[in-house]
């Protein structure tokens, strides 16, 4: 395509001139682009293409670190029915120049396109439509699936049904009951029940089968046949056949006058059963989005006026106080502000196991109140909630292309011309060198009718649309859908430590105590902790909250060793061992001994004086979390390779990492000695961390896995994300992936051998062989089996992973 377009694109991580100059630079050396200009203050780039396009612009912004912040569109399409279909819509979308990307879902009749600003959302509508597939732009909104075609599909397929049954009864029955075949010509002439079979099959082609022509044949003019032009092309010529022997049966041969109206209604009746069938069980296929749609409540009890007042979600606003109900579910979400209860928040991570919840922490729309009675604050409506992000998130998964998927597009491209010429060839041949002009004819319908680039189109979106929901139920969002194919490859798995294989903050894991009761000894070292903004501090008032705390006097921290304080009249130094020795206090050689035990484990010893005498230490360490050890574990028995890279000091990683069993352990990294690491690991790289500084790793990696507890920083470099804090997560994704790799697999398998099979058997290669001439009835069948087999295996993704 010729272009020629102004590009006017947001750059948001442009912040100075240096940053500008970097963008002009990388664009610069880009072919095809005139009239650049870079506005650090409106941070924009304008630029004219003259034969670079939109996808490369993107490309080299990537590269250059300052991504353009491009609007994405989806669009519902109408008239798709096979892979031909769709794969036409994302080539035409794809080869405009401002389109960055263009993600087409046969499976639920959607379009998602990443484009520059200046193309609206109706031109793209415009584009599909003058293509022959009408569209529509979507809602904003997270969407429902498609409504469901399995009614109307059924509703055909009986009235087509009830049309054929008399035609077959009338050509077949005479041949399986003899005395049926001389009882019906005694009362009805030859013609006379030719001319019913004839209005039958007419009433069958123009009512339930007229989408199969209207869509088909409009297909064929455009040049871009597809799967419903090889039904209106084999059904057609097998009715205008018989049409032509029943009104000018001289205009044929007297060995070749044979009525095949019975083929042509029943390969219709067959196909759209086929398709209803396909319908349903695609139906079952979108019962995970359709499942996280329904979570979200309609109406809420909020305040209004110090009133409780029932209103429709939609009403609601941030800032507004809603009342929760024992057992009701959250509409949105917010804070809480009054009671403490238990809330069911499997829906979002997975875990069976209710979560305690304390005023000021935050409850998410979508979960489940306990048995108390709470108040929340509403802090997000909308788009912005976590249940809207995670249906966004599936609807993204499931429209996502895989590499594979590119093969395919390759095949199903060029599949329906070439069985339009396989089928004139067929024709061609059986008509020299056959018995007569309708044994080529019926030859040529078979090759029509038995090709099912359906199959082969669907094999890969409807597993990825069914894996990708068994993921969010599991608690994995796969934020790129391509994650799904590259961690079926994973060879080593990188974690980070901190909230990653621990819970992220320090408790007080170990307690000892000499002259002193160890509540006694936790209630004055958290007094004075209490005036402290050391990040250990938070540990050691956590351990104490149920303890009645004093007042602390005359509180002066040293950095790097500690504190002094004065408590109850007692005189407290709370700090390393070098902080006792230095003020000339003797260290307990049993406690001492219990201190260096706790930091070759990877614990921070804290020791308390008072007095001046040495008589506590407690060590603060970040605990495992309880799951890691059982993850590492199951990685290994995979057989993948497993690595620990931490910022935090060597001696800690290495002995946390070794009681979690992990292969390979590298501490004290830099963020940037961390991005090194991974890509170090090379290909089949898989990285998994929940902090800010994980960003990079997480994009560097093959695939990143963030977990869902983790910054949001992190969440957005991510491939996939963990929603709960749990890293047996990490197993469960794998093993999703590798079986719907494996599942992929087996429907192209089952969508190329079947052509690669019956196909020329259509052709009639066995019939010099004594072999069978495959009937066009029995090719509609097997060619609408083909499609439900496809459909009904990717169905039983719905169990993987457990």
């Amino acid at each position: 395509m010729t272009t020629d377009i102004t590009l006017d694109l947001p750059l948001p991580g442009i912040s100075c001139g240096a940053c500008a100059g970097r963008v002009t630079r990388a664009l610069s050396d880009l072919p095809g682009i005139t009239d650049l200009t870079v506005n650090p203050v409106t941070k924009h780039a304008r630029m004219r293409l003259a034969g670079a396009t939109l996808p490369q612009v993107q490309a080299a912004l990537d590269q250059a670190g300052y991504p353009a912040d491009l609007p994405v569109t989806r669009l519902d399409i109408a008239g798709m029915s096979c892979g031909a279909c769709s794969g036409r819509v994302a080539r035409v979308l794809s080869a405009h120049p401002q389109v960055a990307e263009a993600q087409v879902k046969l499976a639920t009749h959607r379009a998602q396109i990443t484009h520059a600003p200046d193309l609206t959302p109706q031109a793209l509508a415009r584009i599909v439509t003058d293509l022959g597939y009408p569209a529509t732009v979507a809602d904003d909104r997270p969407a429902p699936p498609p409504v469901d075609e399995a009614p109307a599909l059924r509703r055909a397929f009986l009235t087509a049904a009830a049309l054929s049954l008399p035609v077959v009864v009338l050509e077949m029955g005479g041949h399986l009951v003899p005395a049926f075949h001389h009882w019906l010509h005694g009362l009805v002439p030859m013609r006379g029940l030719w001319l019913v079979q004839m209005a039958l099959t007419l009433a069958v082609l123009a009512g339930p089968g007229r989408g199969f022509f209207a869509t088909g044949l409009a297909a064929l003019r455009r040049g871009a046949p597809e799967m419903n032009s090889l039904v209106a092309l084999g059904a057609g010529a097998a009715f205008l056949f018989s049409a032509v022997v029943t009104l000018a049966p001289d205009l044929v041969p007297a060995q070749s006058r044979h009525v095949w109206f019975e083929a042509a209604a029943v390969i219709v009746t067959l196909i759209l059963m086929g398709r209803w069938f396909e319908a349903r069980a695609k139906g079952r296929a979108g019962a995970a989005i359709r499942a996280l749609v329904a979570l979200a409540p309609d109406h809420a009890t909020a305040l209004r006026g110090g009133r409780p007042v029932r209103v429709a979600v939609a009403d609601l606003r941030p800032g507004d106080t809603v009342l929760l109900a024992p057992g009701e579910r959250i509409a949105l979400d917010g804070v809480l502000t009054e009671g403490t209860g238990a809330i069911d928040e499997s829906m979002l991570t997975g875990e069976p196991v209710p979560v305690v919840k304390l005023p000021g922490d935050r409850v998410t729309g979508g979960t489940v109140n306990g048995n108390a009675a709470l108040t929340c604050r509403v802090t997000a409506t909308g788009g912005d909630t976590v249940l809207a992000r995670i249906v966004a998130l599936v609807e993204q998964a499931q429209a996502a292309r895989l590499p594979v998927q590119a093969l395919v597009d390759r095949i199903t491209r060029v599949f329906v011309p070439v069985v339009i010429g396989l089928a004139a060839l067929t024709f061609a041949l059986w008509l020299s060198f056959g018995p007569d002009l309708a044994h080529a004819v019926v030859a040529a319908v078979s090759v029509l009718i038995i090709a099912c680039p359906c199959a082969m189109g669907l094999a890969v979106p409807v597993s990825i649309m069914v894996g990708s929901g068994r993921g969010a139920q599991l608690g994995v969002l796969f934020r790129r859908g391509d994650a799904l194919q590259k961690l079926a490859g994973a060879r080593v798995v990188a974690f980070d430590k901190t909230g990653t294989l621990t819970q992220g903050h320090p408790r007080v894991t170990g307690t000892w105590v000499a002259g002193i009761a160890p509540d006694q000894a936790l209630r004055l070292t958290a007094a004075a902790e209490a005036r402290s903004e050391h990040p250990l501090a938070a540990a050691i008032l956590e351990a104490a909250r149920d303890l009645d705390l004093p007042p602390a006097q005359s509180v002066t921290a040293a950095p790097g060793r500690g504190l002094t304080a004065t408590v109850e009249g007692h005189a407290l130094l709370i700090g390393n061992a070098s902080a006792l020795t230095e003020a000339g206090i003797a260290l307990d050689p049993t406690l001492a001994t219990h201190a260096d035990a706790a930091a070759r484990q990877g614990a921070t010893p804290v020791h308390l004086a008072v007095d001046g005498t040495h008589r506590g230490v407690f060590a603060l360490a970040d605990p495992e979390r309880p799951e890691a050890a059982a993850t590492i574990a199951a990685l290994d028995a995979m057989g993948l390779q497993t690595v620990m890279l931490s910022g935090d000091l060597s001696a800690t990683a290495q002995a946390v990492g070794a009681r979690l069993g992990l292969g390979r352990i590298q501490g004290g990294l830099s963020p940037e000695a961390k991005l090194d690491a991974i890509r170090d690991l090379g290909p089949g790289s898989v990285f998994v961390g929940d902090g800010i500084n994980d960003a990079p790793a997480l994009a560097a990696a093959e695939t990143g896995l963030a977990i869902g507890t983790g910054t949001d920083i992190a969440i957005e470099s991510a491939d996939a994300v963990l929603m709960s804090g749990d890293p047996q997560g990490v197993v469960r994704a794998i093993r999703l992936s590798r079986a719907v790799m494996r599942n992929i697999r087996q429907n192209l398998f089952w969508a190329f051998a079947y052509n690669v099979a019956l196909i020329p058997v259509a052709m009639g290669v066995l019939v010099p062989f004594g072999g069978p001439q495959l009937s066009p009835m029995l090719g509609a069948g097997a060619m609408a089996l083909s499609s439900v087999f496809v459909v009904t295996n990717a169905l039983r993704l719905r169990t993987a992973a457990r």
